[in-house]
């Protein structure tokens, strides 16, 4: 356990995540009765939350991010690069990485694991340049984070995800691919691809 006393943290908060608009206060008196000194900035875009991260590394000791898996991903390079610790109070729809980082999904017991000051080393993936945490994907999964309406998401939450499938199902192409493992290659034809670092995928579905 480590001594996060007086250290200071910068709480980045993404409103449109699907619990974005649930009060942080709760969650702000438990980092603060902590030992932390909390500073929170709000982003309306994904890539906001990189930039807030450069923009601020040298005035903070650790980055919380409030959001979901598309805000942790937007952090991830800015994450490495600053070589910041980084804490999640996981308020998207899935949130997969909270899953298999075994945080908690309930906000106040999600801000006691920082609190607390564990930390766990995870591994970094990198495709064309860019870095993930928890999955890289191309085909459906694509596809359907690209057609889900916001508002289904936001209102259906994980169900929003399985009403917009059967829209993209219509849609669905096979595509070739070339597939190297150790010099050896394997073509496919196949409607998706993933590669996955964590253990969670499409909101909680675990990858064996």
């Amino acid at each position: 356990m480590n001594d996060i006393t007086n250290r200071r943290a910068l709480l980045l908060v993404n409103p449109k995540a699907r619990r974005g608009q649930e009060s942080i206060a709760p969650v702000v008196e438990r980092l603060e009765a902590g030992g932390l000194r909390v500073s929170v900035e709000t982003f309306e875009a994904l890539p906001e939350i990189a930039r807030d991260i450069v923009r601020v590394r040298h005035g903070a000791d650790l980055v919380i991010v409030c959001g979901g898996d598309g805000s942790v991903s937007s952090a991830a390079v800015a994450v490495m690069e600053s070589r910041l610790p980084m804490g999640i109070i996981p308020m998207g729809t899935a949130n997969d990485l909270a899953r298999t980082l075994e945080i908690p999904l309930d906000l106040g017991k999600a801000a006691d694991v920082i609190v607390e000051g564990g930390r766990r080393l995870i591994d970094i993936g990198t495709v064309n340049g860019h870095a993930f945490f928890n999955v890289a994907s191309i085909g459906l999964s694509t596809d359907l984070a690209q057609g889900l309406d916001p508002a289904l998401k936001k209102r259906f939450g994980r169900f929003g995800y399985a009403l917009a499938a059967m829209k993209v199902l219509t849609k669905a192409r096979l595509f070739e691919a070339r597939i190297t493992e150790k010099g050896v290659a394997t073509e496919v034809k196949t409607y998706q691809i993933a590669v996955g670092n964590g253990r969670h995928y499409g909101g909680g579905n675990i990858v064996e």
